[in-house]
């Protein structure tokens, strides 16, 4: 999994699985458009990424989550909820906006 921390006035966190990088998925007149230049950051192991999820949410930040891996260690880190995940083209996402 991948992670990159956009900073701003608040800092958006994005999180996507690494297979996922580079390809597009149409649902509709939905997509999802998982660019290098948004999603390509530093790899990450699952533990790691669910400690830094944690962090994270204590601060004001907004998340982008794509991808089962990553989806999964955002319900095990208690950032979502089942009830908060969508998919495009059979592919989960999750966004946070706090």
């Amino acid at each position: 999994m991948l992670i990159r921390i956009h900073k701003s006035y608040r800092d958006v966190v994005a999180i996507c699985d690494s297979d996922l990088i580079g390809r597009r998925f149409e649902q509709g007149k939905f997509q999802l458009d998982l660019k290098e230049s948004f999603y390509k950051g530093e790899e990450i192991e699952k533990e790691d990424l669910i400690e830094r999820m944690i962090d994270l949410h204590k601060e004001d930040v907004t998340f982008n989550i794509v991808g089962k891996e990553s989806i999964s260690c955002a319900l095990k880190a208690g950032i979502i909820s089942k009830g908060g995940i969508k998919k495009i083209a059979g592919i989960p996402y999750a966004l946070i906006f706090l």
